[in-house]
């Protein structure tokens, strides 16, 4: 795209949307730029390393569609690899042999053979991940290849947050930023930076590089934006509390109050994201994965304590043949291995254009509510003809009464039959289940575990979660609630179970009877450790491989 580049210098190897680019919600008006630069765009640490950021690739698009400059620094990645290959002493034989094999492991996870054997799979992201938490230790911070825990500070506490910022040398990844953004600011000359704030994993550090950046240029504008800037923001009577720090704030899409900071007043028809920017990065993943995401909020909107409820979010859909364009435009300048459809719950609609033969040609997978649509096989083996390798299932429980209380609308028979369908289809599916919601009783529990026994050879992958109720669900007026985290940023809260059923009980269910269940375990065992989802769809395409070698051998 035009005007676009990616940060010289660095390796070269979580649901946004394309929407109204003046559907935007900001702190304030659109900074006003002193300088003459490209816009800086930051992914921060710390997030999976599998795919491009949906979110930058969406705002570099818009950018160069209207020739905006824009540098991309995918500090993410770049900060991992220069944790993990930066030498240290290791102190144990397992964090030894960790180090030697840095290089081997990151070729196992970016090459289709670590995708053939699980087991070859789980060392190389254990001993990886070793790497990556020894090389944090000194700071105190719990790191590994998906998370960042401060046992000194919160990432929902804004007054830990500015410390994170006042104090930048205690970041374990200060010794890579503070020289990576130095060189940038020295080469490129930014007018502005926007960091893409996700996952409370990325907020210490985003603050503390914010803090940094304040130290080198105390006028550059720094925004924030990103799926959890908007939650933030749009908790009820929520006030800016970052003001000295951070110019702006934006919630929701932020095409909007970019294009306007540089001038552009009429953005026109909205167009697909840009993956070029990232041309230059490595993911840990045998080819390009691009997330995409075909719609916002969720089309059924109806479920109790959902967050996307909570935050009052609407569902906007991108036009289906805007889809299908995008897809093709995009698995033609990239020829992406896998293609990841971040919608809360593909559309019927835009499942049956996908069936229909709409495809993008490439294998996708995303996720997908168990409707009767897919309770019907003949459809299944469409949407495998169509690229579909797997589908990500929200089944949340076994036990009717729990569904009708959250009000998912789903029966648990047609979820057994979604699932014997696709199996017959060829389609993998990552069930996930959710146990301690308020119309849960042990008994219940229970029916789910009979439920994912009786469907255990149709069930691919599984995602066991304790519920967290949403600080300011209106569901949550009924509960006796009390702080779940203690913060002012708090998402989520704490509450006395009307069943008695509460966390403690819950998790001693999971981890005694539910994981050890001899037809859940090996289920269980199949799940890519860290990785998880965004990983499972890659060993089925492997496997579907593997099996057609065999087959040609023949």
């Amino acid at each position: 795209m035009t005007g676009i580049r990616t940060v010289e210098g660095g390796v070269k190897e979580s649901h946004q949307s394309r929407q109204s680019c003046r559907d935007v919600v900001y702190s304030r008006g659109p900074a006003r730029l002193e300088r003459r630069g490209p816009l800086l765009l930051i992914h921060p640490p710390v997030a999976k390393a599998s795919e491009p950021p949906a979110g930058i690739a969406r705002l570099a698009g818009a950018l160069g569609r209207h020739g905006i400059g824009c540098v991309v620094l995918d500090a993410n990645l770049e900060g991992l690899w220069a944790s993990i290959r930066t030498p240290f002493a290791a102190s144990d034989r397992w964090t030894q042999r960790a180090v030697r094999g840095v290089e081997r492991n990151i070729a196992t996870l970016s090459s289709w053979d670590g995708y053939r054997n699980i087991d070859r799979y789980k060392r190389a992201v254990a001993d990886l991940n070793r790497v990556a938490g020894a090389a944090a230790a000194a700071s105190g911070v719990h790191l590994t290849l998906a998370d960042y825990q401060d046992p000194l500070r919160s990432a929902v506490r804004s007054a830990d947050l500015l410390a994170a910022a006042e104090a930048p040398e205690a970041d374990p990844f200060f010794g890579w930023f503070s020289r990576r953004l130095e060189e940038v600011l020295s080469v490129h000359g930014p007018s502005m930076v926007g960091f893409s704030l996700n996952y409370l994993s990325q907020a210490l550090t985003a603050f503390a590089m914010a803090g940094f950046l304040r130290r080198l240029d105390g006028r550059l504008p720094i925004v924030f934006g990103g799926g959890l800037v908007t939650s933030w923001m749009r908790r009820p009577a929520f006030r800016n509390p970052f003001g000295g720090l951070i110019d702006t704030l934006v919630a929701g899409p932020g095409e909007g109050f970019l294009l306007e900071s540089f001038g552009v007043e009429e953005p026109g028809a909205a167009g697909p994201p840009d993956f070029s920017v990232f041309s230059r990065y490595r993911y840990l993943s045998p080819g390009p994965i691009l997330p995409y995401s075909a719609s916002s909020g969720c089309y059924w909107g109806r479920c109790s304590f959902c967050p996307e409820r909570a935050e009052r979010n609407p569902y906007r859909p991108v036009p289906h043949t805007d889809v299908l364009t995008d897809l093709g435009v995009l698995s033609r300048a990239e020829r992406p291995v896998l293609i990841h459809l971040l919608d809360n719950a593909v559309s019927p609609a835009l499942l049956k254009r996908l069936a229909a033969g709409g495809g993008p040609g490439m294998p996708w997978y995303g996720f997908a509510r168990a409707s009767e649509l897919l309770a019907d096989e003949d459809f299944c083996r469409a949407l495998k003809r169509s690229g579909c390798v797997m589908l990500k299932l929200g089944l949340e429980s076994g036990d009717q009464d729990v569904l009708d209380a959250m009000g998912k609308g789903a029966r648990v028979e047609t979820a057994g039959r979604v699932l014997d369908g696709l199996r017959r289809a060829g389609i993998a599916t990552y069930v996930y289940l959710l146990f301690g919601t308020p119309g849960e009783d042990r008994t219940a529990a229970e029916r789910t575990l009979e439920f994912v026994v009786r469907h255990r050879e149709a069930i691919g992958f599984l995602n066991l979660a304790v519920f967290n109720l949403p600080i300011y669900s209106p569901d949550a007026r009924a509960l006796a609630t009390d702080p779940f985290y203690e913060g002012d940023l708090s998402l989520y809260t704490g509450f006395a179970h009307p069943l008695g059923w509460d966390r403690p009980l819950v998790r001693r269910f999971l981890d005694r009877e539910f994981r050890r269940h001899p037809a859940v375990a090996p289920i269980l065992r199949r799940d890519p450790p860290l990785f998880t989802s965004n990983h499972a769809p890659l060993f089925s395409l492997a496997a579907a491989a593997e099996r057609q070698s065999q087959r040609r051998r023949r």
